[in-house]
């Protein structure tokens, strides 16, 4: 925040003149206010280009806010914007630390909601695939242009009556290079504005530039959350009952109405970096993936990139900021969430990190799961739901710091806690807001416009029973239906209940942005393009338990002796065995010393009665869910894998 204020996140979007053009939406009031009738509290309309112009009086006219306020992006305009939340009661300020700031959500306002995120296109197998036998589409929501019109027609016009409409300028991406997208949002809730300060770029030249032909560079946006007349909970707006999360993938446009939370109202992250960037990607032939970037250096000094998908809340922070427990590894963080990969000149694969920022989960962080992100944390961050103490620090389950004597804690509900209380102090998907400048351990090269190469791949998730600590693909057609096959235990990121096990094809189900039928061939046809280095591709599974319900690998910094058999394969080693599922490490390859007793035996057994059900239950989802619009590989990879089963 302060100085980092010029990096900021875009939020709730909707071009409405250009939606309401475009499909001759009528809207009450839309054409009644001029230019001139608008007040602007600061800043300059006549000094924007006349489509920025237009799309600021055209959502103005529909929503109806009290006066505009065009952000510089300066450190005195944050400072102002802190202290007229720190006013409203909406924030306070954790007084041990630098800059560090809490705010609580409406309880009813949480997390990501999955059943209330759509996709707008003319016909729904562009947004997803027809599900077998009338069977409930889990790879993502379709909307109809029409309904889509009802929807902002009872949801917009006045809603921003009384309020202040911002506007703001962003960019994914530091370096104006090919890569590099831009456009603009106009978030209601001020908080918006200050909890994402880190997480992408700003520009005061953007919104005198931007045009809505240039769709490639553009993204348009005004978030408005009508409140209800029920009484404000932390004087947090909200609309549980009327939230919507839509994208308009043609226009590369999103539109957030009723939640200032998460992935739903953060749009310049899940919904614009991977849902509208997947289709931008799939357009022009690079991948926009739910994947953490990290660096790997080995004792002799040589490094290697390694990109990784996992589910929402399954460590990918943690593995991208890790202290290697193994004497002379290094690892450095490029990106802990999304990576936007393409071929350069000389077929290698490289990322970029398009954020500037980590937005991430707090319950189970500590010094001694994530030093590196326990430090990055220290100042300048926006701490959401998690618990304070009496003495202003931050506090949740899993930090690991005993409560001095006269410390008293209180929920992210503004109840008083005591260790052993039935309820969590801190909600499950409560979050931290960091700069990544901060962060110790940041790769040298994190902001380079060039990207990193990208050697390995790696898929992964919460599988309590079958799944080994680590497999190689046999080759990229089998690494893909390894990332299709993926299964995870539901997080506290989304609106799921309980610890039930669930698809999560490339981590990426809920972020699709289009069809994923059409997005495995996008996948498989890297394959066939000349000249291309393709990574190898594997699976990890840190999370496999005993019968007594114990975590057989313990994980965190020991994760980098998986790190090291994965670098040692990349280069050609031949330390690994062939099973039904893929290549596992050979006896003996995995670096063990000093790790004490871990059974080695049971983290890579393969149980045949497991294997067979999971064969089973991947061919329903992938015959109902995908069906027609399933590759023939992924349907020959699946054969082949059952009749490997069988024999086992």
């Amino acid at each position: 925040m302060s100085s980092l204020y010029n990096r900021i996140l875009g939020c709730c979007t909707l071009s409405v003149k250009h939606f309401a053009a475009a499909h001759r939406l009528w809207v009450p009031g839309l054409h009644t206010r001029s230019l001139h009738a608008l007040q602007v509290l600061n800043g300059d309309l006549e000094r924007l280009s006349r489509p920025v112009r237009e799309f600021v009086v055209s959502g103005a006219q529909l929503c109806q806010p009290e006066n505009v306020h065009i952000c510089n992006g300066s450190e005195e305009e944050n400072n102002r914007i802190l202290a007229l939340l720190e006013k409203q009661g909406m924030i306070k300020r954790l007084s041990k630390y630098d800059n560090c700031w809490l705010a609580r959500t409406d309880p009813r306002d949480v997390a990501r909601v999955e059943s209330k995120t759509v996709i707008i296109t003319k016909n729904q197998r562009d947004t997803v695939p027809i599900p077998e036998g009338g069977a409930k589409c889990q790879l993502g929501s379709w909307m109809s242009e029409e309904s889509f019109e009802r929807a902002v027609a009872e949801r917009f016009p006045g809603c921003m009556k009384g309020r202040w409409k911002k506007l703001w300028q962003f960019r994914q991406f530091p370096v104006n290079t090919d890569t590099t997208l831009h456009g603009l949002f106009s978030p209601l809730l001020p908080y918006l504005c200050v909890t994402c300060v880190c997480m992408q770029y700003t520009s005061s030249q953007i919104a005198h530039s931007l045009s809505y032909t240039d769709k490639k560079f553009t993204i348009h946006a005004s978030g408005e959350i009508f409140v209800t007349i029920e009484e404000l909970k932390n004087n947090w707006p909200c609309n549980p009952q009327k939230t919507l999360i839509a994208h308009v993938p043609d226009r590369r446009e999103i539109i957030s109405f009723g939640s200032g939370y998460g992935g739903n109202s953060l749009l310049g992250k899940k919904c614009f970096a991977l849902r509208i960037a997947s289709r931008i990607a799939k357009d022009e032939g690079w991948l926009a993936e739910h994947m953490l970037i990290l660096g790997i250096t080995n004792p002799e000094g040589r490094k290697k990139y390694i990109a990784a998908a996992f589910p929402s809340a399954c460590g990918k922070t943690n593995l991208a900021m890790m202290n290697p427990s193994l004497p002379g590894w290094k690892v450095e963080c490029v990106g802990d969430d999304i990576a936007w990969m393409k071929f350069d000149s000389d077929g290698r694969l490289r990322a970029i990190n398009p954020e500037n920022g980590f937005f991430g989960v707090a319950p189970g962080t500590s010094m001694k799961t994530n030093p590196n992100a326990m430090k990055t944390i220290l100042k300048n961050t926006m701490f959401t739901n998690v618990a304070e103490t009496n003495d202003g620090r931050f506090y949740w389950e899993g930090i690991d710091e005993p409560l001095a004597s006269g410390i008293t804690v209180t929920s992210w509900l503004g109840k008083q806690w005591k260790p052993g209380d039935k309820d969590p102090c801190a909600h499950p998907n409560s979050r931290f807001c960091a700069p990544a400048s901060q962060c110790p351990i940041m790769d040298p090269d994190w902001e380079s416009p060039d990207g990193v190469p990208i050697e390995g791949i790696i898929f992964g998730g919460r599988r309590p029973k079958g799944v080994p600590l680590v497999y190689e693909a046999f080759n990229w057609k089998h690494g893909v239906f390894v990332g299709t096959a993926m299964r995870s235990e539901a997080t506290a990121a989304a609106e799921h209940k309980g610890k039930v096990v669930m698809h999560d094809p490339f981590a990426m189900r809920p972020f699709f942005g289009y069809n994923f039928g059409r997005y495995l061939e996008h996948w498989l046809s890297m394959e066939h393009r000349h000249g291309v280095r393709l990574p190898k591709i594997f699976h990890v599974n840190w999370f496999r338990k005993d019968t007594n319900g114990n975590f057989l690998w313990p994980g965190f910094g020991q994760n980098s002796r998986v790190l090291d058999w994965i670098f040692r394969r990349l280069d050609g080693e031949q330390s690994a065995v062939e099973t039904p599922i893929g290549y596992v490490p050979a006896s003996g390859a995995l670096n063990l010393q000093g790790l004490g007793k871990v059974d080695m035996e049971e983290l890579f057994s393969l149980p045949k009665e497991f294997w067979e059900q999971e064969v089973k239950d991947i061919r329903k989802y992938l015959m109902e869910q995908v069906n027609i619009d399933l590759p023939k590989e992924m349907s020959a990879e699946l054969e082949a894998l059952e009749k490997r089963v069988k024999k086992m």
